[in-house]
């Protein structure tokens, strides 16, 4: 009954909220690429790519490649499945892994939609990757890491802060137990460097040729606000005894009252 009540609360709010993004997303685009073609915002991205073609070293190129390939399609695949099962297997239900899934899913189809709206070009300095066939704007790499990566530090985040509190069955108890043997303090570090990945993975795409600064600003925007979008409605804590349904107003209504 509760999967049921979540996913007629859930389905629209969600829909909503990518009607939005895209929205947002491709206006913006287009105020970059259609209105302003030659703006102070067209030559800063130009400067920047520029600069950043000129510092590449031996050094950085290898490790660029690293970091762009930590948000590329088949590490975003792998690891989705990697986690949508171990949380899964983790903590009993599939809450969070409901949410990930969403978050990366949901990325994947406003990117696709703002890029075939916006078709904006890449960068003229040399590419070090090869360029895929969907536009330049937003980063698909970028929007990625924030809804995955971010996405699982926000995951950790809140069942660590659920597990700190009262349980109210035996299930969420054992549930409880297992993120305890999770020490609160690694737990934020883990949540501390999941959060520098789409960091990484946006200068490594700068620097790679494969995207300007507005670029993977807007794939940085666009993730963010999904997956901040996709936590707060599917991560949503359970309702309590007597406020969930009609099962738990009769149960409430039933027990005994005792006078003081």
């Amino acid at each position: 009954m509760f999967v049921r009540e979540q996913a007629r609360f859930a389905v629209p709010r969600l829909l909503a909220a990518a009607v939005v993004v895209y929205a947002l997303l491709a206006g913006c685009g287009l105020l970059l690429t259609r209105v302003f073609p030659d703006g102070p915002l067209l030559r800063m991205d130009r400067a920047v790519s520029q600069w950043f073609f000129e510092h590449r070293t031996a050094t950085l190129s290898p490790l660029t490649h690293i970091g762009s390939s930590m948000a590329d399609t088949l590490t975003a695949i792998v690891l989705t499945v990697v986690l949508v099962i171990g949380l899964r297997l983790w903590l009993g239900r599939w809450r969070e892994s409901v949410a990930i899934l969403v978050s990366i899913l949901g990325e994947l189809f406003i990117f696709v939609l703002v890029t075939a709206t916006v078709h904006r070009q890449r960068p003229t300095v040399p590419h070090l990757d090869p360029a895929p066939p969907t536009s330049s704007f937003p980063s698909g790499h970028t929007g990625a890491a924030v809804a995955l990566y971010v996405g699982l530090a926000v995951v950790l985040l809140t069942v660590s802060h659920r597990s700190a509190g009262p349980v109210s069955s035996r299930h969420a108890a054992d549930q409880g137990a297992a993120v305890r043997r999770l020490s609160p303090t690694l737990t934020r570090i883990a949540a501390a460097l999941l959060c520098l990945v789409p960091v990484l993975v946006a200068l490594s795409r700068i620097y790679r040729g494969m995207h300007f600064l507005t670029d993977v600003v807007a794939g940085a925007l666009a993730g963010g606000l999904w997956m901040a979008m996709v936590m707060v409605t599917l991560l949503r804590t359970r309702p309590a005894a007597g406020r969930g349904g009609p099962a738990a107003r009769r149960a409430h209504t039933r027990s005994p009252v005792t006078a003081p």
